[in-house]
């Protein structure tokens, strides 16, 4: 890990990803602008749903230690992460970092509490419906408690609403392919993502409250995000940093918690330490 001497990064780290997202966003435009026959905007839009899916995990990553040192530089990547996400300019930081994060091992307070009323596990399916329809009202409630955020929140929300309306009126079929279809994905995908991490580990040690995931692809791709027990012990810490730090705390963590990634990666072999099945199974 390496602070950029440019002063516009506060990590060299996040350059190679930020100007790939930022590459996918400009050909995401000139897609939309230019692109006349619908086969082909389908075909655009398809192409970009996987790595949008994991765009949502670099939106994460920002969201808990910003980009850029400069706070327009940030509001600006928040836009075109927004546009592939759907999820908005301090999103992250009320109902995730001010809220998840602070009451995740306690499931009646968790804004991403994975019980229903009755302290049962809900079903992958319903926990995603119920945080996908209700995370940004929670996001908004988390900020009646931290009011500069909630202003942020609101003005820079109000902002992207604005654009992509204005999208979808000059443009509806290619703003709805390009835009508003993998936003609505990406946005239910970072629902049902934090579920994958954390249901059914009812538990108040941080060792054992969270799920995590070798796999070195996955972790390419999500910029270690697998490494999530090290995530909630040190939420502001880069997320270069995070195996470093995992390293140090691996052997607390109980051998259940680590599994297999998601689709796709599941049926990717790991480049790097090949899955052991027989122990994930057990």
């Amino acid at each position: 890990m390496k602070t950029d001497s440019t002063c516009l990064f506060r990590y060299t780290e996040d350059r190679l990803p930020v100007a790939l997202i930022a590459s996918l966003f400009f050909l995401d435009l000139a897609a939309y602008a230019f692109l006349q026959n619908h086969i082909a905007v389908l075909a655009w839009a398809l192409l970009g749903l996987g790595p949008k899916a994991c765009i949502c995990s670099w939106n994460h990553h920002h969201q808990h230690v910003s980009t850029f040192r400069g706070t327009w530089l940030n509001r600006a990547l928040e836009v075109v992460y927004a546009l592939h996400t759907g999820i908005t300019t301090n999103a992250w930081v009320l109902h995730h970092n001010l809220g998840h994060h602070v009451n995740y091992l306690n499931q009646d307070k968790d804004e991403s509490g994975w019980k229903d009323s009755q302290g049962r596990t809900m079903s992958a399916f319903k926990y995603t419906c119920v945080i996908a329809l209700t995370g940004y009202l929670r996001a908004y409630r988390v900020g009646h408690r931290h009011r500069k955020y909630q202003r942020t929140f609101v003005s820079a929300g109000t902002f992207v609403a604005v654009l992509l309306a204005l999208l979808l009126y000059y443009k509806p079929f290619n703003a709805t392919a390009i835009f508003l279809v993998p936003l609505s994905c990406g946005y239910i995908i970072t629902c049902w993502h934090t579920y994958y991490h954390h249901a059914g580990l009812d538990s108040d040690n941080h060792f054992e409250a969270s799920h995590n995931i070798m796999h070195s692809w996955y972790n390419l791709f999500t910029g270690n995000l697998g490494y999530h027990t090290a995530h909630h012990m040190k939420p502001g810490l880069h997320w270069s940093q995070l195996p470093q730090f995992h390293r140090s705390i691996e052997h607390k963590i109980p051998a259940r918690l680590f599994k297999a990634p998601c689709i796709p990666f599941c049926w990717i072999p790991d480049r790097k330490r090949p899955v052991d099945k027989a122990a994930l199974a057990a």
